[in-house]
């Protein structure tokens, strides 16, 4: 889209759909999500497209054991009665409207082509499947998609995505006709963005019904406190950075960053949760209802939002974007785009080697040391401290995407190794 003239927004939109039917476990036309768009020398508008409560649930929910190799097993609550109700293609469609200049379907064209063909699974996403296998084989219409281990079998989720080119947002209704109504009143909303000022820097994150933003931000304000200069400096300011400590399940979240050289930056994290385990057109439905690490046992009122950790982040220096970063990784992306903002803006880390770098991540007084820290870091962290250290990098630690751009107008992309990310400068 860019090559071709597109601008920020358009890229984004193009790519949101392409991950419906490359990252299917992790986002898709019946998720939520946060879109973040900045103009140029202008403001930061903060679409709040997440997931909300429906009138009445599809039906029970039901339990199932996932196995996370190094993470241990995690409970997750999958099937009908997990199901909220979605307001992604809606929120695309908003940000279509007031940004992009391509036509709606031809944004969406490229997707339907590669659903038509397939996608092939590399390691990634071997090991991703491997891990949700209960959940994406729950159903018949899960074991379509995924019962090759070799291939995502797509072709009926092309003819969601032509729905989609055809009416937008309507054709989420014919997914989840149990929901007409509630998407009949379902609004995008329009949020101002969270706002500081850190190191002479102005970010902007994401604000309620997320969480996300306001943590990453506390971190990066005691990271500036504390200078960062030892693994101890870093752990005390995550840990203050979260007010409190949930572990949290490991949801899954897709995120796409993009700048153009015209100075809009745009960003989209979007998930379904884990996924629900319910097909529908090729999809596979939210399962954000059971979520309940992070929405709270309720009870919750119908046309509400749900609570989240997605934060699209945006450093600007002299109101010029600088980063544009999101990431995975349930309640623990919020550390992860931290510790990356700051490694690129304030220790001058090249992007890829900030992503690729060994994270940390601390519940309480126990510090999870991500492989890759040298032993040396567990020392530095002084008494007091419960120290997990891991085999090798995982998944558990995020999966950050963004963009940079240096004050001679140069850019930077890099995705994250831990899940398959990927990052490109178009010439």
């Amino acid at each position: 889209m860019l090559a071709s003239g597109g601008n920020a927004v358009d890229a984004l939109l193009a790519s949101a759909f392409t991950a419906f039917v490359t990252e299917g476990p992790l986002t898709g036309p019946a998720g939520a999500g946060f879109l973040l768009v900045h103009e140029p020398q202008g403001e930061t508008m903060l679409l709040d497209c997440f997931f909300s409560v429906p009138e009445v649930g599809l039906g029970e929910m039901e339990e199932v054991v996932v196995d996370f190799e190094d993470a241990g097993s995690q409970l997750f609550h999958v099937g009908p009665g997990s199901v909220a109700v979605p307001g992604l293609v809606a929120g695309l469609e908003a940000v279509y409207r007031r940004f992009a200049t391509w036509a709606w379907s031809d944004l969406v064209a490229p997707a339907i082509r590669l659903a038509r063909e397939g996608v092939p699974c590399d390691e990634q996403r071997a090991f991703l499947h491997g891990v949700v296998e209960p959940i994406m084989r729950r159903d018949e219409g899960g074991r379509r998609v995924y019962g090759d281990a070799s291939r995502v079998v797509t072709e009926e989720l092309a003819g969601t995505l032509v729905r989609v080119a055809e009416v937008g947002a309507a054709a989420v209704a014919q997914l989840v006709p149990e929901y007409e109504a509630d998407l009949a009143a379902y609004e995008v909303g329009v949020r101002a963005p969270l706002e500081a000022r850190i190191s002479g820097l102005d970010l902007r994150a994401t604000p309620s019904p997320s969480r996300g933003g306001g943590v990453a931000l506390r971190i990066l304000e005691e990271l500036a406190r504390a200078g960062d200069s030892s693994a101890g400096d870093r752990a005390g300011a995550i840990q203050r950075g979260y007010d409190v400590s949930p572990s949290g399940p490991l949801t899954g979240t897709t995120h796409v960053s993009v700048m153009d050289e015209s100075g809009i930056a745009a960003a989209l994290s979007s998930t379904l949760g884990s996924g629900s385990g319910v097909f529908r057109g090729g999809a596979q439905l939210n399962n954000m209802l059971g979520e309940l690490d992070v929405i709270g046992y309720g009870p919750h009122v119908p046309g509400d939002r749900l609570a989240s950790m997605l934060t699209p982040t945006l450093v600007l220096e002299d109101g010029e974007p600088r980063l544009v970063l999101g990431s995975a990784g349930s309640v623990r992306l919020a550390g992860a785009i931290a510790q990356v903002a700051w490694d690129v803006v304030r220790r001058g880390t090249p992007l890829a080697d900030a992503i690729a770098a060994p994270r940390m991540h601390v519940v309480g007084s126990t510090v999870h040391l991500e492989g890759g820290w040298p032993d040396a870091a567990a020392l530095e962290l002084g008494p007091g401290w419960e120290v997990v250290r891991w085999a090798g990098r995982n998944l558990f630690f995020g999966g950050v995407q963004a963009v940079a751009r240096s004050a001679d107008g140069s850019f930077d992309a890099a995705g994250d190794p831990r899940r398959g990310g990927f990052g490109m400068v178009v010439p």
